[in-house]
């Protein structure tokens, strides 16, 4: 079995394709050891509007951190994936360098260093469906250096920030252990629900944050796992953003669910199958699925 990248994985079933029709399905069996899913179900604030970002009375000179709404749930913690809607503005005047309530979400793990301090030490305890401000000095921020032109040396900066979604840490532990049969090629996708979840919805146009497992289906060989990846795939459900098969498989799922998923190879790889992933040509893909998180 070969291990890539959860970012590897995204990109190679990130691709356009076809059509398909749905059906129920039945082709594996699950080691009763199976460990459930620990998730935080998601909320997100009205992003149809960039909020308005409201000065400090003086430049920070430490971390100031006001929750403008609470949101429910656990609050974030070292070592979770979060995705934010944001927006970030001088503490001097107010100008705006930087912002993407118009976009895509960001993601970020937090205490790894990937983001200014600020952010690593701000985020912590925000709650999914929170709005949170935060005024940081400039020495959690960019420092003497700057950034380009938008932030000058030494400069406070403050953001607004909406918490859309908490994934806790994975532990490749917990993957589950499941067994695919090997069997003929099929025409129609496969959904079995292996464990229903009680979280959000995933439907047409959802991004959408995943673990994945993936076989052949005419061997029911282990080609793939993303469990022993720190970053997890995060894919949005449209027409041009992921295999058909994956596209309508994960749509009704609900968060803390697992799926499998056996896809037809017209709605997968093609006849061409993926050198890649080690899946020959006209071979049928069977995916074990865990949502974590939709929105």
């Amino acid at each position: 079995m070969s291990q890539r990248s959860a970012r590897r994985i995204s990109a190679l079933i990130a691709v356009a394709g076809l059509a398909l029709t749905a059906c129920g399905g039945d082709a594996s069996s699950v080691d009763d050891s199976t460990v459930d899913i620990s998730v935080v179900p998601t909320d997100p604030a009205d992003e149809s509007t960039e909020p308005d970002v409201v000065l400090p009375t003086e430049i920070p000179t430490e971390l100031v951190i006001t929750d403008i709404t609470d949101g429910e749930g656990d609050g974030a913690v070292e070592g979770d994936t979060v995705f934010v809607h944001y927006v970030g503005v001088l503490s001097a005047d107010g100008s705006r360098f930087d912002g993407n309530f118009d976009g895509e979400p960001f993601a970020v793990t937090l205490g790894q260093g990937a983001v200014i301090k600020g952010w690593d030490d701000g985020l912590v305890g925000m709650k999914v469906g929170g709005r949170r401000q935060l005024d940081i000095p400039s020495e959690l921020a960019y420092g003497e250096a700057g950034s380009g032109d938008a932030i000058p040396p030494n400069s406070a900066i403050s953001f607004v920030v909406d918490m859309l979604a908490i994934v806790p840490a994975i532990d490749p532990d917990d993957e589950p252990t499941i067994t695919v049969e090997g069997a003929d090629a099929v025409t129609q996708l496969g959904i079995e629900d292996l464990q229903v979840g009680a979280g959000d919805e995933a439907v047409a146009g959802s991004t959408v944050v995943l673990q994945l497992i993936g076989y052949r289906g005419d061997t029911g060989e282990k080609l793939i796992s993303t469990w022993g990846d720190p970053s997890p795939v995060t894919l949005t459900l449209v027409s041009d953003g992921t295999l058909p098969g994956i596209l309508e498989g994960v749509q009704g799922m609900k968060v803390g669910g697992r799926r499998l998923l056996t896809i037809p190879f017209k709605d997968a790889f093609g006849d061409a199958g993926n050198s890649e992933l080690g899946l020959p040509e006209k071979t049928d893909l069977v995916l074990v699925v865990d949502l974590f998180a939709a929105f």
